[in-house]
């Protein structure tokens, strides 16, 4: 396992700023608002050649009765015993509190490093300033400014350098990629959770809970692969502060790198607008697609037929690929989520499925032959050669004397033969008529 350094604090003192800084790339989502980070984030980085993993976590608050603070108080906990080292950011600017020295005496309880770090010292005043932290009773500490990255070399200088083992190994190089994506309070985080066994992220009967696209480990019943909950996309026109607007950024950038998109659907409301636009998404950008219809265990008006429908409804809107797995789950009594898991694996098989050029010519040109494209002005069209090309998701080029004839609805009718004759559940398929 490789090293770990959590950054915690109280909120808006610079824990995702300076995550930032050590990423060296705008990560984790920065505001002035207090709580923004919520959840435990985490990314990878190096100093001097040694390689570690960051945790981000929420602001941690004492007696605070706010909603999310007893969860953000249980991620900070979690990290901490996840960590080989700590670091405690302090704000040069407010000042040694009574919630300050509180979650020090928390920190030093886990007998590991600590290294006490001062926040927003941009200049010899606030150095002057920052002694008041010696208050805590240590015998040193770091000043630094995590938005410029001044100070910051010698503090990973002095942590590197107490880490056990120089040894790095990313537990996410080289897995399958899965997102789920849906709209706020749908269900993803208690999915998330319900499937590590863990209270990995925040849940809540609020919309927008989750703020950030948390990445987890997922390796459970011969099943290993980097499952990510995102933020809830709502509708672009009711994104109206930035928090969410990044949040939703956030989520699109993971669905843009990811290998497989559960889209999550509230049993509750239906298939909206929404669902659609994020169906769009993963499939302009060549996704496998599962669709989840969570909260199934609160339809009380269920018939025989009722799943039946619901999955015929969604398949209408959807248009023509519909090729695509649907399951009724609730994430809440963990009904069917096992399910979701071994069908989303297969879905990401079926899109790094790679047909040989001997059995694709084989299977398909007797189809054309038997059912050729239709003749246009006197013109018949004549398929000869087909292969898949070398791309992360199935694109198959057929080479043909006049590929300038061959309408929209006999690609539709090649791309049905491919599914039946090979597979391609939940995967959008590319193909390219070319000139031979």
């Amino acid at each position: 396992m490789s090293n770990i350094v959590a950054i915690v604090g109280r909120p808006n003192v610079g824990k995702s700023t300076l995550f930032n800084r050590f990423l060296e790339r705008r990560e984790a989502i920065v505001d002035s608002t207090s709580g923004v980070t919520r959840d435990r984030h985490y990314g990878k980085s190096d100093w001097n050649g040694v390689e570690f993993t960051v945790i981000d976590t929420g602001g941690y608050e004492v007696n605070n009765e706010d909603i999310f603070q007893e969860e953000i108080s249980k991620q900070v906990q979690l990290a901490v015993d996840e960590a080989t080292s700590i670091i405690f950011m302090l704000n040069v600017e407010e000042g040694l509190t009574d919630t300050d020295q509180e979650i020090f005496e928390m920190l030093r309880r886990s007998n590991k490093p600590v290294y006490v770090t001062v926040n927003k010292v941009d200049s010899a005043t606030e150095e002057l300033a920052a002694t008041e932290f010696y208050q805590l009773g240590i015998e040193k500490y770091y000043t630094l400014s995590s938005a410029t990255g001044s100070g910051t070399g010698e503090l990973l200088d002095d942590i590197v350098k107490e880490f056990p083992t120089t040894e790095y190994k990313d537990p996410f190089e080289g897995l399958p990629k899965i997102t789920i994506a849906g709209r706020p309070n749908v269900g993803k985080s208690t999915l998330t959770n319900a499937l590590l066994d863990v209270e990995r992220n925040i849940v809540t009967d609020i919309a927008g809970t989750t703020r950030d696209s948390i990445e987890t480990l997922y390796n459970k019943f011969g099943h290993e692969f980097v499952l990510v909950d995102t933020a809830g996309m709502r509708r672009k026109a009711k994104v109206k502060e930035d928090l969410e607007f990044y949040s939703v950024m956030r989520s699109i950038r993971s669905i843009e790198y990811s290998d497989v998109v559960i889209i999550m659907v509230d049993a509750t409301l239906g298939w909206e607008s929404q669902d659609m636009n994020i169906f769009g998404l993963a499939q302009k950008n060549r996704k496998g697609i599962v669709i989840l219809v969570n909260k199934w265990d609160l339809v009380e008006d269920k018939s025989t037929n009722s799943t039946r429908d619901f999955e015929n409804q969604i398949k209408e809107r959807i248009g023509q690929f519909t090729d695509i797995p649907i399951l009724f789950i609730s994430a809440l009594t963990k009904q069917r989520i096992l399910k979701a898991v071994e069908v989303a694996m297969e879905v990401y098989e079926n899109r790094a499925k790679k047909i040989k050029t001997s059995k694709l010519n084989e299977v398909m040109l007797p189809i054309f032959e038997h059912t050729p494209p239709p003749a246009i002005k006197g013109k018949y069209v004549k398929i000869k050669y087909c292969v898949q090309l070398p791309t992360p998701s199935p694109q198959f080029v057929f080479f043909c004397n006049l590929p300038q004839y061959v309408k929209e609805s006999y690609k539709r009718f090649t791309e049905n033969q491919l599914r039946k004759e090979f597979g391609f559940t939940g995967v959008p398929i590319e193909i390219y008529f070319r000139q031979k």
